[in-house]
């Protein structure tokens, strides 16, 4: 059965399917009537929402007298900051950027389901596995920066050479397991949540349904701060540098 559409995904497929349907030949696929889907629509939905917000925050940066604004996003940068350095070490600081951005871009696409009109892209498991294979390439790419290739490799192999045989697979399991964890997890939490969300909604407008929009918002804040978390504990093993 066919996804129904959001206002906001009608709008792109009724003035912008040329463009879809550009992007699709780019990756090799036929074009289609209504390229958009939603998922794809409501992240570019919470890009742009980013971007703006922080668009909105850097001319009014000020070490004298910041507004409560740009307190918000303070705390949150200590908060990421300080998650970073217990996790990562004292080398955290240099991971910080895309700690924070994994975390504010799930942060944002779970919260926006709760508005009328909108859902959240994070119920979509594409947008979860495009996220943890994101941070499967990133650690990777952070293991081999700190340690070089051949010590990064090390790694798989255990602490004695005897053990690697053993090691090495499991360890490459493990690996590719990462991805589909942090995909299943992450799908769904915000699916169910999502469901629930619309169903008791559709059933009665009077308190009930706040409730459930309360526990959407501490389901969307605690599920963006475990990818965070188990984001930097990843990068973590890879960074270490063992004797």
């Amino acid at each position: 059965m066919p996804e129904a559409e959001l206002w906001i995904t009608r709008i792109f497929n009724d003035y912008l399917a040329g463009p879809g349907n550009a992007i699709l030949s780019l990756i090799g696929r036929p074009g289609e009537p209504r390229p958009w889907a939603n998922f794809i629509v409501m992240q570019i939905l919470v890009a742009a929402i980013v971007i703006l917000v922080f668009a909105i925050l850097r001319p009014r940066l000020s070490a004298d007298r910041p507004g409560k604004f740009q307190q918000t996003f303070e705390l949150v940068y200590e908060f990421v900051y300080g998650q970073a350095d217990e996790q990562v070490g004292h080398d955290g600081s240099q991971y910080v950027a895309f700690f924070g951005t994994i975390f504010i871009f799930i942060l944002f696409s779970n919260l926006i389901g709760i508005i009328p009109g909108f859902e959240s892209p994070t119920m979509n498991a594409s947008v979860p596995a495009g996220c943890a294979l994101a941070v499967f390439g990133y650690y990777n790419f952070a293991g081999i920066q700190a340690n070089g290739v051949g010590r990064y490799l090390a790694h798989f192999a255990g602490p004695m050479v005897i053990l690697a045989p053993l090691m090495i697979p499991i360890e490459l399991i493990s690996h590719l397991a990462r991805p589909l964890s942090l995909t299943i997890r992450l799908y769904a939490n915000m699916f169910a949540g999502e469901k629930v969300t619309t169903v008791f909604l559709g059933l009665t407008y009077f308190l009930i349904p706040a409730v459930f929009m309360g526990l959407h918002v501490f389901v969307s804040l605690l599920q963006a701060y475990i990818f965070m978390l188990l984001t930097m504990m990843y990068v973590a093993g890879a960074v270490v540098h063992e004797h």
